[in-house]
């Protein structure tokens, strides 16, 4: 897989960098099937943009009987720390995503099954009995944290389940608890793969975006921090660089004007099929701003629209998952699109 990138025009920028602060974006993926022996995947067209990721499967049973097969979402797990704040989209809701899912067009309520563990071990039923809801970053949770019995509240802390934090509600600093246990959840649900036929599910969410406040890879004139890394994750080449550096060379406090925008998806599991490959797949990457840069990597990639970019292939085996980096420009007013 040789190393492809798209940039855009650049964009100046007259106000210096701010702090690199970051968020961690949550690697996402597509659908696990209990019977991959049985079923294909004619066609994945995966869409990945900062607003949504929207999927369309066309699976296919090969044999000459029914398979009844239960088909699985794994979300993100995610996990309770008050230093670090991961990029949920809902981060009150249990569907923290907004997962949605349709089979042959209509509309599916999955189940939604969850688990909690602090240092491995299951803590579901020790929550349940305090009225505690799993989502360590709903405020549901930590207002029932604030109701624990002190000796309850004390076996936790021992336990790593919860942290003693403080925080400011306005009136001053004070003590409270705060979630420490990790999230696992998984959408699932049954389906019926009809004999010789072919099944078409969709299904959409928003992703999770992770990011920092400037540019994290390149300062005081060169490439450094992140860069080693980024280069061989999202494929820079000298071209992406190059920008970079006029974007650095043209703002007059010496730094790129960009933030960056990060998306990981997890393309891996589509090799979990009959045949282990995808018989027709597309990516298309939208980056959502005509002036922003976006790199990854990908095989004889194609611009398809003024923010768009399109790859396809034939009997595609997933070798590796997708990781995007996007540079938005920091003042919207600046650069062209291309």
């Amino acid at each position: 897989m040789f190393r492809y990138v798209l940039t855009a025009a650049l964009a100046l920028c007259a106000t210096p960098a701010l702090a690199n602060d970051s968020v961690a974006e949550l690697g996402t993926g597509g659908l696990i099937l209990s019977r991959s022996d049985a079923v294909a995947m004619q066609s994945e067209d995966l869409f990945i943009s900062p607003e949504k990721v929207t999927v369309d499967y066309v699976f296919h049973n090969n044999t000459d009987k029914d398979v009844e097969a239960i088909v699985a979402f794994p979300m993100p797990d995610i996990s309770g720390d008050p230093e670090e704040m991961p990029a949920i989209p809902e981060n009150q809701s249990d569907n923290f995503l907004g997962f949605e899912v349709t089979i042959d067009g209509v509309a599916t309520k999955p189940q939604l099954e969850q688990k909690v563990f602090a240092l491995g071990i299951d803590i579901g039923a020790d929550l349940k009995v305090q009225n505690v809801p799993f989502n360590p970053f709903g405020d549901a949770a930590k207002a029932a944290l604030a109701k624990l019995p002190q000796a309850v509240a004390d076996d936790w802390v021992n336990r790593g389940i919860i942290i003693e934090d403080t925080v400011d509600d306005g009136s001053g600093m004070k003590s409270t608890y705060a979630p420490f246990w990790q999230l696992r959840s998984t959408y699932w649900w049954r389906s019926t793969f009809s004999a010789n036929k072919d099944v078409h599910v969709s299904h959409r969410y928003k992703p999770s975006v992770g990011g920092t406040s400037s540019v994290s890879f390149f300062y005081d004139g060169k490439f450094q921090g992140q860069y080693a890394a980024y280069k061989t994750r999202y494929c820079m080449d000298e071209t992406f660089e190059n920008a970079v550096r006029k974007a650095a060379k043209d703002n007059p406090d010496g730094y790129p004007g960009y933030y960056e925008s990060r998306i990981a998806y997890i393309l891996t599991t589509g090799g979990n099929w009959a045949a282990g490959s995808i018989g027709k797949f597309k990516l298309t990457v939208d980056k959502g701003n005509p002036k922003a840069l976006v790199s990854f990597c990908g095989d004889n990639v194609k611009k398809v629209g003024p923010t768009s970019f399109e790859m396809r292939a034939d009997d595609f085996y997933p070798e590796r998952d997708i990781d995007i980096l996007i540079l938005n420009p920091s003042d919207s007013s600046g650069g062209n699109g291309g």
